[in-house]
């Protein structure tokens, strides 16, 4: 397009066209409207930017201006922000074409895509699996070429576990590094440091073209800071020790996980970094503190908001309320508790990253699931389904940077992803790192594709 070679018209023709054919088996977008995205495109014929001309969507927990965004829930049925988010207008102003908005779980709360609203989305890998939660609208779209790139968000490995399950990359950056401005729900509270938007691809090199993008201050945001972009170069990123572990010693993964994990550490020793095995320690109170934030005070900020309506939720929703209630009543005793101890079990996992400033490990115990699938035997353990993403969920309250990169095969033949995670800020550390894998391994079309 720079070249004029291809005008932004004819590039959203062609998307236009996959959404057409596609979105019918996959339901991803619950947003879309041709003549709208056609306007968009003649009218950035000459647009420049970073982005320019790029069809992109936008979780629908994002708030984009004239487009449905339901948060996946019939209680919010028709809401259509009038305004954009601010990372939404970002993207506007560096020239992007929105194609519409994608499905997700209600209110977020899970790891598969279902609702009662716009209903289950799948995995162009297989229909009969889940893409994963709670950006599963944007993963499947991204991964069966319906979308050139988009926005997800990631509370407890939203955009990171999706694009494990679906064979494409993803960013969780530090919180604030993307402006969470306009998310829905607000990323207040517990959720200021464990959520963040972010940037989802079918390349490293696309994502970090969208965080670059996207990334900088936003003067409202008190979590936001004044970082300008970096450019660290690959000598400069090649001397920090990276320290890999298959799994956390509790919960089991897939061998082919395990597999996955040892074929990315040799590609990064062949590419010249120092590779050791090495597993954080406190990673467990880390997980239990997660839980305690995401789960119970999740509830507590979302029954107020469904209140009155427990009829219209989707199963899945009920689920995850179940769980918090089972935890019985949050005292403020335990949030204030918890709240000090999460400090110190970041400062102790930043402690150790002192000397291993790069991680590399797992995204989930497990590759993309059927959509009843709840549980898993592996290695002659019983594998629960919120313990099995637990290999996410860490890095959500480190407030760490961490991207997922396609690495690996399941006997079933769908992607396996492997995660980078670096210290908080250092996000284009953890892209360059992410980057030298993806040459390495890469997108491969799936099958719907």
């Amino acid at each position: 397009m720079r070249a004029r070679k291809l005008s932004p018209l004819e590039l959203a023709e062609e998307h236009i066209r996959r959404i057409e054919g596609l979105n019918p088996r996959l339901n991803a977008l619950v947003d879309f409207d041709p003549e709208r995205v056609r306007e968009q495109a003649r009218a950035n014929e000459l647009a420049s930017g970073a982005l320019a001309g790029l069809p992109v969507t936008v979780k629908s927990s994002i708030a984009t201006a004239g487009y449905r965004c339901e948060i996946g829930s019939l209680v919010n049925q028709g809401h259509v922000p009038s305004r954009d988010a601010t990372v939404v207008a970002r993207l506007r102003a560096a020239g992007a074409l929105i194609l519409g908005t994608t499905n997700c779980p209600e209110y977020l709360m899970a790891y598969v895509t279902d609702n009662l609203l716009h209903g289950r989305t799948n995995n162009p890998w297989n229909l009969d699996y889940t893409p994963g939660g709670s950006s599963g609208g944007e993963s499947a779209a991204i991964a069966a070429g319906m979308s050139a790139g988009g926005l997800g968000s990631d509370s407890g490995g939203s955009v990171r576990v999706p694009a494990h399950f679906t064979g494409i990359c993803s960013l969780k950056p530090t919180p604030g590094r993307i402006p969470g401005e306009g998310h829905m729900p607000p990323c207040v509270g517990p959720f200021a440091f464990l959520g963040a938007i972010g940037p989802m691809a079918r390349t490293i090199a696309d994502v970090t073209v969208m965080f670059g993008a996207l990334a900088g201050q936003d003067a409202i945001d008190p979590l936001s800071p004044p970082l300008a972009l970096r450019t660290p170069s690959l000598d400069e990123v090649r001397r920090m020790k990276v320290g890999y572990f298959e799994d956390d010693g509790l919960v089991p993964v897939t061998p082919e996980t395990r597999q996955a994990i040892a074929d990315a550490a040799q590609a990064l020793r062949n590419a010249e970094f120092d590779v050791r095995p090495f597993r954080p320690q406190a990673l467990e109170p880390a997980r239990k503190l997660w839980e305690l934030f995401f789960v119970r005070c999740g509830a507590i900020f979302e029954e107020p908001l469904v209140r009155g309506r427990e009829g219209e939720l989707s199963p899945v929703y009920r689920d995850f309320l179940d769980r918090a209630h089972k935890a019985g009543p949050l005292t403020a005793d335990e949030v204030l508790t918890g709240w000090a101890e999460a400090d110190i079990i970041r400062g102790k996992l930043l402690e150790q990253m002192q000397e291993f400033p790069l991680l590399l490990c797992p995204v989930a115990s497990v590759p993309a699931f059927r959509h009843d699938e709840r549980s898993w035997m592996i290695d002659g353990q019983q594998v629960e389904y919120l313990d099995a993403m637990r290999y996410s969920q860490w890095w959500n309250l480190l407030a760490a940077p961490a991207a997922v990169v396609p690495v690996g095969r399941s006997p079933e033949g769908l992607p396996i992803g492997v995660q980078v995670v670096g210290r908080p800020f250092e996000d284009e550390i953890v892209l360059q790192t992410a980057s030298v894998l993806d040459e390495a391994f890469g997108y491969v079309v799936p099958p719907i594709a």
